[in-house]
Protein backbone atom coordinates (compact mmCIF):
# COMPACT_ATOMS: atom_id res chain seq x y z
CA UNK A 1 0.00 0.00 0.00
CA UNK A 2 1.33 3.41 -0.95
CA UNK A 3 1.51 6.26 1.52
CA UNK A 4 2.73 9.67 0.56
CA UNK A 5 4.80 11.74 2.88
CA UNK A 6 2.67 14.71 1.79
CA UNK A 7 -0.68 13.11 2.67
CA UNK A 8 -2.83 16.16 1.83
CA UNK A 9 -1.66 16.24 -1.80
CA UNK A 10 -4.38 16.00 -4.44
CA UNK A 11 -3.86 13.14 -6.90
CA UNK A 12 -5.12 14.11 -10.37
CA UNK A 13 -6.30 11.63 -12.98
CA UNK A 14 -7.71 12.75 -16.31
CA UNK A 15 -11.19 11.54 -17.27
CA UNK A 16 -9.66 9.76 -20.26
CA UNK A 17 -6.97 7.99 -18.19
CA UNK A 18 -9.52 7.09 -15.52
CA UNK A 19 -11.90 5.54 -18.06
CA UNK A 20 -9.14 3.61 -19.83
CA UNK A 21 -7.65 2.36 -16.57
CA UNK A 22 -11.07 1.24 -15.27
CA UNK A 23 -11.63 -0.67 -18.54
CA UNK A 24 -8.16 -2.20 -18.29
CA UNK A 25 -8.73 -3.31 -14.68
CA UNK A 26 -12.11 -4.84 -15.53
CA UNK A 27 -10.63 -6.74 -18.48
CA UNK A 28 -7.60 -7.89 -16.48
CA UNK A 29 -9.82 -9.18 -13.66
CA UNK A 30 -11.96 -11.16 -16.09
CA UNK A 31 -8.96 -12.69 -17.84
CA UNK A 32 -6.75 -13.14 -14.77
CA UNK A 33 -3.86 -11.33 -16.51
CA UNK A 34 -2.60 -9.67 -13.34
CA UNK A 35 -2.39 -10.50 -9.69
CA UNK A 36 -5.11 -9.08 -7.48
CA UNK A 37 -2.60 -7.06 -5.42
CA UNK A 38 -1.36 -5.14 -8.46
CA UNK A 39 -4.89 -4.31 -9.56
CA UNK A 40 -6.00 -3.44 -6.02
CA UNK A 41 -3.24 -0.83 -5.70
CA UNK A 42 -4.23 0.78 -8.98
CA UNK A 43 -7.93 0.68 -8.08
CA UNK A 44 -7.16 2.37 -4.77
CA UNK A 45 -5.22 5.07 -6.61
CA UNK A 46 -8.18 5.70 -8.90
CA UNK A 47 -10.66 5.82 -5.99
CA UNK A 48 -8.56 8.38 -4.12
CA UNK A 49 -7.94 10.69 -7.06
CA UNK A 50 -9.54 13.85 -8.34
CA UNK A 51 -10.87 13.20 -11.84
CA UNK A 52 -10.40 16.16 -14.18
CA UNK A 53 -11.00 17.03 -17.80
CA UNK A 54 -7.77 16.42 -19.77
CA UNK A 55 -7.67 20.12 -20.68
CA UNK A 56 -7.72 21.04 -16.97
CA UNK A 57 -5.04 18.74 -15.58
CA UNK A 58 -2.13 20.76 -14.17
CA UNK A 59 0.91 20.55 -16.50
CA UNK A 60 3.20 19.36 -13.68
CA UNK A 61 1.17 16.18 -12.98
CA UNK A 62 2.11 12.66 -14.13
CA UNK A 63 -0.52 11.27 -16.53
CA UNK A 64 -0.43 8.24 -18.79
CA UNK A 65 2.19 8.65 -21.53
CA UNK A 66 4.02 11.32 -19.52
CA UNK A 67 7.81 11.28 -19.61
CA UNK A 68 9.04 11.82 -16.05
CA UNK A 69 12.38 12.35 -14.33
CA UNK A 70 12.43 11.21 -10.72
CA UNK A 71 15.01 10.57 -8.02
CA UNK A 72 15.27 7.54 -5.74
CA UNK A 73 15.94 9.22 -2.40
CA UNK A 74 17.36 6.01 -0.92
CA UNK A 75 20.32 5.82 -3.31
CA UNK A 76 20.19 9.31 -4.90
CA UNK A 77 19.86 7.82 -8.40
CA UNK A 78 17.86 9.55 -11.08
CA UNK A 79 15.67 7.77 -13.61
CA UNK A 80 13.70 8.98 -16.58
CA UNK A 81 10.75 6.94 -17.78
CA UNK A 82 7.50 7.15 -19.70
CA UNK A 83 4.38 5.86 -17.93
CA UNK A 84 2.47 3.47 -20.22
CA UNK A 85 -0.10 0.67 -20.29
CA UNK A 86 1.36 -2.78 -19.55
CA UNK A 87 1.40 -3.90 -23.20
CA UNK A 88 3.75 -1.02 -24.11
CA UNK A 89 6.06 -1.38 -21.11
CA UNK A 90 9.75 -2.06 -21.74
CA UNK A 91 12.10 -1.03 -18.94
CA UNK A 92 15.21 -1.17 -21.16
CA UNK A 93 13.53 1.43 -23.40
CA UNK A 94 12.44 3.56 -20.45
CA UNK A 95 8.74 2.67 -20.53
CA UNK A 96 7.25 1.59 -17.19
CA UNK A 97 3.82 0.06 -16.73
CA UNK A 98 1.15 1.91 -14.81
CA UNK A 99 0.46 -1.43 -13.08
CA UNK A 100 4.04 -1.74 -11.79
CA UNK A 101 4.59 -0.57 -8.20
CA UNK A 102 6.51 2.52 -9.31
CA UNK A 103 4.06 3.25 -12.14
CA UNK A 104 1.08 3.14 -9.81
CA UNK A 105 3.03 5.19 -7.28
CA UNK A 106 3.74 8.13 -9.59
CA UNK A 107 0.42 8.30 -11.46
CA UNK A 108 -1.40 11.51 -10.58
CA UNK A 109 1.39 13.07 -8.54
CA UNK A 110 3.20 16.31 -9.37
CA UNK A 111 6.70 17.73 -9.64
CA UNK A 112 8.19 18.08 -6.16
CA UNK A 113 5.99 15.38 -4.61
CA UNK A 114 7.77 12.81 -2.45
CA UNK A 115 6.17 9.38 -2.61
CA UNK A 116 6.83 6.42 -0.38
CA UNK A 117 5.47 2.91 -0.85
CA UNK A 118 6.14 -0.55 0.50
CA UNK A 119 8.30 -3.01 -1.42
CA UNK A 120 9.53 -6.48 -0.48
CA UNK A 121 12.75 -5.08 0.96
CA UNK A 122 10.99 -2.43 3.05
CA UNK A 123 10.08 0.94 1.57
CA UNK A 124 11.01 2.98 -1.46
CA UNK A 125 10.98 6.78 -1.56
CA UNK A 126 11.18 8.89 -4.69
CA UNK A 127 10.74 12.54 -5.58
CA UNK A 128 9.30 13.63 -8.91
CA UNK A 129 11.87 16.06 -10.32
CA UNK A 130 10.47 17.03 -13.73
CA UNK A 131 7.72 16.32 -16.22
CA UNK A 132 9.65 16.26 -19.48
CA UNK A 133 6.53 15.62 -21.54
CA UNK A 134 2.87 15.47 -20.57
CA UNK A 135 0.46 14.74 -23.44
CA UNK A 136 -2.27 17.02 -22.11
CA UNK A 137 0.08 19.99 -21.66
CA UNK A 138 1.30 19.46 -25.23
CA UNK A 139 -2.26 19.33 -26.57
CA UNK A 140 -1.94 15.62 -27.42
CA UNK A 141 -5.34 14.51 -26.12
CA UNK A 142 -5.51 11.47 -28.40
CA UNK A 143 -2.74 9.48 -26.62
Amino acid sequence: MKDTIMSTRTIYITETDHRRLEEYIDGAKRSGRHGRDTLAELEEELENSRIVNPRNVPPNVVTLNSRVRFRDLGNDQEMTATLVFPGSANLSEGRISVTSPIGTAILGYAVGDVIEWKVLAGAKTIRIEEIIYQPEAAGDYHL
